[in-house]
């Protein structure tokens, strides 16, 4: 049976691992004799490679697993468990039963030697520091509202960038509160987020996956379309941005809000004289070469209403930030269309640009020295008007009649080895079952490193 990474399976699960070397389906023996594990499976929540270190969060696990020993069955070097005390507080507010245990939701490096993990903990996200090595718990538990999502269903991304945490979640117990975060960063990267229920800066959104490049943090997702709420709820994948030296607004405008943040279309489309659009993002790789560009590669799918189809685009950097420099979008009132807004009505220095920027904000040392005309422009105006266009303006492979399952992506980001293409088409290959999807890397020149 294969187990899917946010589905439960049997105590004794098999799990895709697609290594370079081996290439095939490995076995990882689950916890028979655990609570639960027989029920409700191990529901895997991410997976983590270091090096030849392989973690893989769970409920109320983490495995760690050799794969330079690891045989056609796999069995954990060391085995992690961590499980809530708040069962009892967690079914008295009314949740499931099946909710109210600790899944584990975000698991990454804080540094060589130390993993940040933090859990649902039934409903109440707290997050702690472990030992790399040995994984024992290092200091208290941090809270991890904002963090770590309060339950398992519920997307989420995070990363340790400069020195500070940015994470992408849901930030209350009702799930109303989208929320990107920087937080842990000390005293000269002070807490801050996006601003709160503001459907124009985010709407329902599924997080996917974030990185850091270059002065920014970078983060992939879909959320419903603000800009065609008279067609009903349409999804759009977008990539949002934010500089790593924001210090927050003014006291006047956007105090302890981003001041960067700005967010863009993914287009995704096949040509032709009616676009088919692939709306709906999967999994995004890390920073890759295309062409001798750094870019990423991602993975779409139709709308959940429409014909299944899957599709493979890349996307270079400086697209995205030529995009991010272009035109912002806005509409006049609730009747009329979305539309450019004139340059002319554009403050300076630039809104989202960092503070320091040569030629855009560089007499600004801070963003709390910003204009409030600057600041309340970028809080009513973060979307851009154009997409970013994928390279060749095409997909690099498309499938139909099926739609990318998204349990996989996980796989296809863990397993990715030195930034390789050619093994990353590989491995998108072996996850997604692509026909011939080497070749059509090939022809679009995607050159190792």
């Amino acid at each position: 049976m294969i187990c899917k990474v946010s589905t439960g399976c049997a105590s004794s699960v098999e799990v895709p691992v697609m290594t370079p070397i081996l290439g095939k389906m490995l076995l990882l023996s689950g916890l028979s004799n655990d609570d639960g594990s027989g029920r409700l499976g191990l529901d895997f929540q991410r997976m983590l490679r270091i090096n030849h270190m392989l973690y893989i969060a769970a409920r109320d696990h983490v495995f760690v697993v050799n794969l330079t020993s690891a045989t056609e069955r796999i069995v954990p070097k060391q085995i992690l468990t961590w499980r809530t005390k708040d069962v009892e507080k967690c079914t008295v507010r009314g949740k499931n039963s099946d909710e109210c245990y600790n899944y584990i939701k975000v698991l990454i490096p804080r540094n060589d030697e130390t993993l940040f993990a933090c859990g649902t903990n039934a409903f109440n996200p707290t997050c702690r520091n472990y030992k790399m090595n040995t994984l024992e718990q290092v200091g208290e538990d941090v809270v991890g509202q904002a963090r770590c999502p309060f339950e398992s269903r519920q997307s989420n991304v995070a990363l340790f960038a400069g020195g500070s945490f940015y994470s992408a979640t849901m930030a209350d117990f009702l799930a109303s509160d989208a929320v990107i975060y920087r937080s842990l960063g000390g005293e000269g990267s002070p807490v801050l987020r996006t601003v709160k229920y503001d459907s124009k800066w985010l709407r329902e959104p599924h997080f996917v996956h974030a990185i850091e490049y270059g002065n920014y943090v970078y983060f992939f997702l879909s959320e419903i379309a603000v800009e065609y709420t008279s067609l009903g709820k349409v999804v759009y994948s977008r990539v949002a941005r934010v500089c790593k030296n924001d210090n927050g607004g003014s006291p006047r405008v956007l105090e302890r809000y981003w001041t960067s943040f700005l967010k863009a279309r993914l287009n995704c489309t096949v040509p032709g004289d009616s676009f088919f659009y692939f709306d709906v993002l999967q999994s995004v790789s890390s920073v890759l070469q295309i062409n001798r560009r750094p870019a990423v590669i991602a993975v779409f799918t139709t709308q959940a209403n429409s014909i299944p189809g899957s599709a493979v685009c890349a996307f270079y950097m400086d697209d995205i930030e030529k995009t991010f420099n272009g035109k912002f979008k806005e509409q006049k009132n609730s009747d009329s269309t979305w539309t450019p807004v004139p340059e002319e009505q554009v403050p300076k220095p630039r809104p989202g640009s960092c503070a320091g920027d040569d030629g855009l904000a560089s007499t600004h040392t801070s963003s709390t020295s910003f204009p409030d005309n600057m600041l309340t422009f970028i809080k009513s105006y973060p979307l851009m008007d154009e997409a970013v266009p994928s390279v060749n303006d095409q997909p690099l492979f498309i499938r139909t009649a099926s739609r990318y399952p998204s349990c996989m992506s996980e796989v296809c980001r863990t397993f990715r080895t030195d930034h390789k293409q050619a093994r990353l088409a590989e491995l998108f290959l072996e996850a997604i079952n692509f026909a011939k999807f080497i070749e059509i890397i090939e022809k679009q020149s995607v050159t190792g490193t």
